[in-house]
């Protein structure tokens, strides 16, 4: 997608992705990585999510990527955080206590300026871009992160119902991306009332584990 379709969209709050609370696949499953207290975890496309305030509620460290000040600084405000800002090559840092955010092109951002990583999360950045970006952004995570294990959540449903995003991404696309690390299903279940109230949808939980 291209950045200025997000811009507009946070800039005229059409944000229906954005939940009242932390996720509760996060919440049911984030056990599944095996992380310690005190390890840092990565959001990407992270809006303004509040799953970053239950990872830090469990003791992680987080850094996130996020296109949109707007999304970012709503984040610092909520948690009453005054966050420093420096340049992280073609991206601005901004940080405060536990918290690390990079702000514009997640393919701008670099391993260099990401650091070492324990683990990822992602409930909403596959499934914001289109098939012809996720080989891309899979590509691209894969040099941000190496090995790293990650949680995953996506949907799946008949795309032509609705253009997305959110976009359908199926099991095979999944195992595609991953399949020498056997990627797991940990859940799946219907989403009520259909994706949008129009298309059946199913969200999926994956997990990416270090090694197959």
């Amino acid at each position: 997608m291209h950045p200025d379709f997000w811009h507009e969209r946070w800039s005229s709050n059409q944000i229906g992705f954005h939940e009242s609370a932390a996720n509760p696949l996060l919440v049911e499953h984030f056990a599944a990585l095996g992380l310690s207290p005190g390890a840092r975890v990565f959001v990407p496309l992270c809006g303004k999510t509040l799953d970053i305030d239950w990872l830090l509620a469990q003791g992680h460290r987080v850094v996130a990527a996020e296109l949109s000040q707007l999304a970012v600084a709503e984040v610092f405000a909520r948690l009453d955080l005054a966050p420093e800002v420096d340049d992280a090559g073609e991206l601005a840092r901004l940080r405060a206590a536990d918290l690390e955010v990079f702000v514009g092109d997640f393919f701008g951002l670099s391993a260099a300026a990401l650091g070492e990583v324990d683990a990822v999360y992602d409930r909403a950045a596959m499934i914001a871009l289109p098939a012809e970006m996720r080989r891309r952004y899979v590509a691209h995570m894969r040099t941000l992160v190496g090995a790293a294990p990650q949680l995953l959540v996506t949907l799946d449903y008949e795309q032509d119902c609705i253009a997305g995003p959110p976009f359908a991404v199926s099991s095979d696309e999944v195992r595609q991306y991953h399949g020498g690390r056997a990627p797991r299903l940990l859940a799946h279940h219907a989403v009520a009332g259909g994706l949008k109230g129009r298309c059946p949808a199913t969200e999926n939980v994956w997990l990416i584990p270090t090694v197959s």
